[in-house]
């Protein structure tokens, strides 16, 4: 830091709260992303209603954490020189996880139980996998108001994606620096 300056280094239990913020966004990331999906065969409404309950906690909890991660790294990190660039990666993070909680995560369940109500109604839904048979196909197909929530749910799936990809990718950043400033281990 600058003579002068009221600015202290973080204190251990600070940079253990980060530590730990940053960690457990990343793991349940990691899980959720590449892992969880894949466990088990359930039909898809019930792996629709199990997503639609857990994933606006996963997106506020990643919120949360993105947002102490900036406020515990801009708060007690800035005497670091070269502290700009995860600023702004922790600043990029906030933003978009909090778009994703917002905005994508709740408008992707709320079309997702517009067409399970569809789908149950002409008794769909319990194949198992997470595609839809021939018979969704043909569903869209006939059902304009059914394909139209279908390209719907494609586009906030794949925007909810890319913000937990963008999300996935400040976080390793975050880590890696950290990692390379360690001063000792």
């Amino acid at each position: 830091p600058e003579e002068g300056t009221s600015l202290i280094p973080p204190t251990n239990a600070v940079k253990l709260l980060h530590l730990l913020f940053l960690s457990t966004f990343w793991g349940m990331q990691i899980w959720v992303t590449f892992v969880a999906g894949r466990l088990g065969r359930l039909p898809r409404h019930t792996y629709g209603f199990i997503q639609r309950e857990l994933c606006p906690y996963y997106f506020h909890i990643g919120s949360t954490c993105a947002f102490l991660n900036l406020t515990l790294f801009a708060h007690t990190w800035l005497w670091l020189k070269e502290s700009y660039p995860p600023i702004v990666v922790f600043f990029v993070c906030v933003a978009v996880s909090a778009l994703n909680a917002q905005w994508f995560g709740q408008a992707t369940s709320d079309i997702a139980a517009d067409m399970h109500r569809i789908e149950r109604g002409r008794g769909l839904g319990q194949e198992v996998g997470l595609f839809a048979g021939e018979a969704c196909r043909e569903l869209r197909a006939s059902d304009p108001s059914y394909g139209q929530l279908a390209r719907q749910l494609a586009l906030y799936r794949a925007a909810s994606a890319l913000c937990n990809l963008c999300c996935i990718a400040c976080n390793g950043f975050s880590l890696y620096y950290l990692a390379a400033h360690l001063s000792a281990l």
